[in-house]
């Protein structure tokens, strides 16, 4: 194995694992919007604070810090990130125990910050660790495992957050079952953060440009900004609801929604691993040959969060193979596929609200696969053409945009509790044909 093989597959290998870290932090606070609402008696609405708390970290942060990562370098940027979310991930115990909601929206503003760190040095660092042309194929494999954190951190709640016995005790005593979660969390990234001070990560060269540039100048770039500002509020805005709204429509317990909500970013997780192969140049049959364990995932995770209700399995598998088929029509291309599934999740958000019953609930779950590609890919047309000295500013500015989840969510949120919950999924569906619009025409414009 060569010196610069085995360089890549540590960095690889490095960045994976914050990619599972952060996801995993993320979706849990998503998710945990549910608990806070009946720990405090919220409103729909003023659960979903919690979101832009954890949100809007993005918008006030993220330029800044990716001008001081062209400082630092990714290497002591990801060490910040980790200490930080530790921080506020310790702080969650203080906030138990009294317990208060504003502490709790200060320990979650505090944790955000740290995983902005990893955020906006993690991307850019896998896009340039190796050629422009697999970059898609290498994003999607590091949000894969994003996305397996993202399916565990609901199931985790559902076993130790939403069990039957808690939904008896009193407010104080639901508060301190996020203690422990968020204690155990916070040990294990310091851990991860005291290794990474031991190892050396591959340095990524800067290119030295002749003429003096501003991302700002990149329609493709502002424009995919603007493309993560809805694709995160609508991933973010039909995730946290999906509990509630499970509960309002289905009379499903929190228990069993939250399962399915495991499901919905299950769906990110397995078609993650498709687009980590289908946007690379293999040949199809290999692409085929490589779907099968992910199927198989696919029916293993779907019965297990569900305790293995293998029925549930089997459904989840079918839209898997579903979601596969229809991936075929982007033919490995990044915009094409973007548009095809940002259309799809339209779609499907449309018949949440307008639909019933089991219909209703499988189109919401659903939505999760067609997310999936999307992040990745909006990304990877966004810093195509830069070079590698003008990554971390434009990821500082895409990274901005996340900010999306921070209000999508609220919006969502009072048209829940004016008009219904069936009525918020309209807003997403708007989302996501902006989407569809950048991948067809926005991602292409050039000044």
């Amino acid at each position: 194995m060569s010196k610069q093989d085995n360089s890549f597959k540590v960095g690889m290998s490095v960045i994976g694992s914050i990619f599972f870290i952060f996801g995993f932090a993320t979706t849990f606070i998503i998710t945990l919007s549910a608990k806070v609402k009946d720990i405090f008696a919220l409103s729909e609405f003023e659960a979903q604070m919690l979101n832009f708390a954890f949100f809007i970290t993005y918008a006030l942060i993220s330029i800044p810090i990716g001008l001081y990562i062209k400082k630092i370098g990714y290497k002591r940027a990801l060490i910040i990130g980790l200490l930080l979310m530790a921080a506020g991930g310790l702080l969650f115990y203080p906030s138990s125990s009294i317990p208060s909601f504003p502490l709790f929206l200060l320990s979650t503003f505090i944790l955000a910050a740290g995983v902005v760190f990893l955020q906006t040095a993690a991307n850019p660092y896998v896009t340039a660790l190796g050629p422009e042309d697999t970059a898609s194929s290498r994003l999607n494999l590091t949000q894969a495992l994003n996305s397996i954190a993202t399916m565990v951190a609901p199931w985790l709640i559902s076993v130790l957050i939403f069990s039957g016995a808690s939904e008896m005790l009193d407010a104080a005593a639901k508060a301190e079952t996020v203690q422990m979660p968020f204690v155990i969390m916070s040990v294990i990234i310091v851990i991860i953060a005291l290794l990474i001070m031991t190892i050396k990560l591959p340095e990524i060269a800067k290119t030295e440009s002749t003429e003096k540039k501003s991302v700002w100048k990149y329609p493709h770039v502002l424009l995919g900004a603007l493309a993560i500002f809805f694709y995160v509020g609508a991933e973010v805005g039909n995730g946290s609801l999906i509990i509630s709204y499970l509960e309002s429509t289905n009379g499903m317990d929190a228990e069993m929604a939250s399962t399915y909500a495991a499901i919905y970013w299950g769906g990110a997780m397995v078609g993650r691993f498709f687009g980590s192969f289908m946007f690379s140049g293999i040949s199809l049959s290999k692409k085929i040959t490589y779907a099968v364990p992910v199927l198989l995932l696919a029916l293993i995770s779907g019965s297990f969060v569900t305790g293995w209700n293998w029925n549930i399995g089997g459904i989840f598998l079918g839209i898997a193979v579903v979601n596969f088929l229809i991936m075929q029509i982007g033919t490995g291309k990044a915009a094409r596929t973007l548009a095809v599934f940002a259309l799809v999740a339209a779609i499907l958000d449309l018949v949440t609200t307008f639909g019933t019953g089991q219909i209703a609930l499988w189109t919401v779950v659903s939505i999760g696969l067609f997310n999936s590609i999307m992040f990745p890919n909006i990304f990877t047309l966004a810093v195509k053409d830069l070079d590698s000295g003008e990554l971390s500013t434009a990821s500082g500015i895409i990274n901005t945009l996340i900010f999306g989840g921070a209000i999508i969510p609220p919006v969502m949120g009072s048209v829940a509790d004016n008009f219904g919950y069936t009525w918020a999924f309209i807003v997403p569906a708007i989302c996501y044909l902006y989407i569809f619009f950048y991948a067809v025409k926005g991602s292409q414009i050039r000044k």
